[in-house]
């Protein structure tokens, strides 16, 4: 497998990184079958596995730490903090006094005294970015992390992170963590590029848009998932939104198929073709869904399919709003009441 640089971090990384999120009753309870299949990844090349605290609770870190048993120093090790992890209001967020306390919980998780990228979840409102990179330089300090990132943070987020950084003497952002698919386009306009000026590795996330190109939902057969982990509005059929989207999933799929190709291996290896992308988080639940998704790591899109691509979803586009990781707190009523 061909291998990337992680930003400026001198660090090389596998174009897929393996997603845990579906280890665990969030996805396959059967943990035996979840290590199987992290072995088979790393067994085909991928160095780059990322997790969450929040993942089923703790368990999909638990999990990974398990199949890492002997295996760790081959591995770049990322995983995530923010998200609440109990009814405690201080259970979460960006603040130094849960960061401190959630790096010990996930390192005894991961069985491991280092993690290689630590990353905030989501930028918070109400803390500010000096108190977590602050909190986040002192973990690096002290051997306990080795590099830190940032995970669906807008262009303006992302400026300000690196501004407080470089003026407070501070540990920066290496890297972004951003949805991006062939349904999701908006990064394309204004943190792609913002993110790569500042030398930022691009990790994405949801590169089969929640299973919209998996090749499971086509128009003569739109089901919702099941997943916990997955917002129903996100799935709901009847929306105008969502019809969008199969549209251009049929027109994707018939693409995918004229090209001698699955709509997976296409979705995945128009990702990792983006100038600005380091590497594509898949998530597998089976061990069918990694294997299907291996290709990808050597398909390359030609300039011309690349071009059909763009004539079905334009360049910068999200077809359904409700698919957006921004602006979750600038939009809310409360916020934008004059």
């Amino acid at each position: 497998m061909e291998y990337r640089p992680l930003g400026r971090t001198g660090v090389s990384v596998s174009p897929l990184c393996l997603g845990t999120m579906m280890f665990g009753p969030w996805g396959n309870e059967d943990t035996q079958d979840s290590i199987r299949i992290i072995h088979a990844a790393l067994d085909a090349g991928i160095n780059f596995v990322d997790t969450a605290d929040v993942y089923s609770g703790g368990e999909s870190e638990r999990i990974v730490g398990e199949a890492l048993k002997g295996r760790r120093d081959d591995v770049v090790l990322a995983t995530k903090f923010f998200m609440p992890m109990s009814d405690n209001p201080n259970h979460g967020g960006g603040s130094r006094k849960w960061i401190m306390r959630a790096v010990e919980d996930s390192l005894q998780r991961l069985h491991t005294d280092y993690i290689d990228l630590y990353q905030v979840h989501r930028p918070s409102a109400d803390t500010d970015v000096e108190e977590t990179l602050g909190a986040l330089s002192d973990l690096v300090a002290q051997g306990k992390v080795r590099s830190i990132g940032s995970s669906s943070y807008s262009a303006s987020q992302i400026v300000e992170a690196q501004w407080t950084a470089r003026e407070r003497h501070l540990q920066r952002f290496v890297t972004e963590q951003p949805p991006y698919s062939l349904l999701v386009r908006g990064i394309e306009e204004d943190v792609l590029p913002t993110a790569r000026r500042h030398g930022m590795g691009i990790l994405t996330y949801s590169p089969l848009a929640g299973g919209w190109l998996s090749g499971r939902w086509r128009k003569d057969a739109a089901g919702s998932p099941t997943s916990s982990a997955r917002p129903p509005a996100r799935f709901d059929m009847s929306s105008p939104a969502n019809q969008r989207k199969l549209d251009a999933v049929e027109e994707l799929a018939l693409l995918a198929e004229d090209s001698g190709m699955s709509l997976v291996e296409l979705a995945l290896a128009f990702v990792i073709r983006h100038p600005a992308v380091t590497s594509a988080i898949v998530g597998p639940r089976t061990m069918e869904q990694l294997e299907s998704q291996l290709p990808a790591a050597h398909t390359v899109l030609s300039d011309e399919l690349l071009d059909r691509i763009d004539e079905i979803v334009a360049p910068g586009t999200t077809i359904n709003p409700d698919d957006n990781s921004y602006g979750a707190t600038e939009l809310v009523p409360s916020a934008r009441r004059r």
